[in-house]
């Protein structure tokens, strides 16, 4: 229980600041004897509460991003609600191969983020065009499909998102951060009401989980907000790597 709890203050504070938190937690469950889908379904609604920590703890950075915030919470309800519906129906395995490649890509792109965005700004500009301000509908559709993901598995969602609107969005980085908060929360909302209905749940893990993600949410959000750019964008990337080794371990 003990360890349970840990996990859950380390995820909460990782999930907030960089993202990827259910790489801790998920497999601390699994190692309790858990089965796979009632550690992921457990997992998946424990962390919602260190989500909305965290979203609150970036609050300044969410103002005046409220109409775009509630666009992409669409594709996410959407996507978090498909991707449950697949945990449940599709093999363990279905997602095995293509979940490292999506996120070193996604990797490849935040390492790389700030030149992507100066050529997309000059390309835009020397067309006359201004940027649309929640990214069109290609950002819109990445992210529904990210959440997808999300629903499915949540572990480095959160790099998806990061890397999906730091090429289609003109903000600083901390402010994509606390969209990013907002949006797991939405995912792992909708997943969790899905499951309720459809799958088991361990509710003395859940209730650890839960508590612990609330807490690290809160202090991943103090952290978080003050690393510069440069630092959060390494910590992505360092995060990013762990969960490509681990979901190619065997």
């Amino acid at each position: 229980m003990l360890a349970v709890f840990a996990a859950g203050v380390s995820a909460g504070a990782v999930n907030t600041a960089v993202g990827s938190g259910s790489l801790i937690t998920f497999p601390v469950l699994l190692a309790t004897g858990m089965p796979p889908v009632t550690a992921a379904v457990s997992n998946t609604l424990g962390l919602i509460p260190g989500s909305i920590s965290g979203a609150i703890g970036y609050r300044a950075e969410l103002g005046g991003q409220g109409r775009r915030i509630l666009r992409m919470s669409v594709g996410a309800l959407l996507g978090g609600l498909t991707g449950a519906t697949l945990l449940l129906t599709l093999p363990a395995t279905a997602f095995e191969r293509i979940v490292p490649a999506l996120v070193g890509l996604a990797l490849v792109l935040i390492v790389f983020q700030p030149r992507i965005g100066e050529s997309v700004r000059r390309r835009r500009e020397r067309a006359g065009g201004a940027a649309h301000p929640d990214g069109g509908p290609l950002l819109l559709t990445g992210l529904t499909l990210a959440s997808v993901y999300g629903g499915y598995f949540s572990a480095a969602q959160g790099i998806i998102y990061m890397s999906l609107m730091g090429m289609l969005l003109d903000e600083p980085l901390q402010r994509l951060n606390a969209v990013r908060n907002v949006l797991v929360a939405v995912v792992n909302t909708a997943a969790a009401l899905f499951f309720l209905f459809s799958a088991d749940f361990d509710w003395t893990a859940v209730a650890l989980v839960a508590a612990g993600s609330a807490l690290g949410g809160s202090i991943g959000a103090r952290v978080g907000r003050r690393l510069s750019p440069t630092v959060l964008r390494a910590l992505i990337v360092a995060v990013g790597v762990v969960a490509i080794i681990q979901l190619l371990r065997p």
